[in-house]
């Protein structure tokens, strides 16, 4: 057997974790998140999923459409003023 180099290793990791949907990673940190609660929920589970996949969708996004809030709206398939809103209020207007 021959050594692999360090970059065709983490090629090789990017596939194997490109192949996981990211309903299962979203369902995993669910289920790690209600674990840890141990019984104790708040009521505020929705809104703090949809923050946290909203921060990492809306800054690749925009990273993607360099700051091209127009573009961006429409890669994400919502009104540019909508997009606008929805950065100030995750407190990312500087994206």
């Amino acid at each position: 057997m021959t050594p692999r180099s360090t970059s065709s290793l983490v090629t090789t990791l990017s596939e194997q974790t490109a192949a996981v949907a990211l309903r299962d990673h979203i369902a995993c940190a669910v289920r790690r998140y209600l674990d840890d609660l141990d019984g104790h929920a708040d009521g505020t589970l929705h809104a703090l999923v949809l923050r946290e996949a909203e921060i990492p969708l809306f800054t690749e996004v925009m990273r993607h459409c360099q700051g091209n809030l127009t573009q961006a709206a429409s890669v994400l398939g919502i009104n540019r003023a909508t997009l606008r809103k929805r950065l100030q209020d995750l407190g990312l207007s500087g994206v």
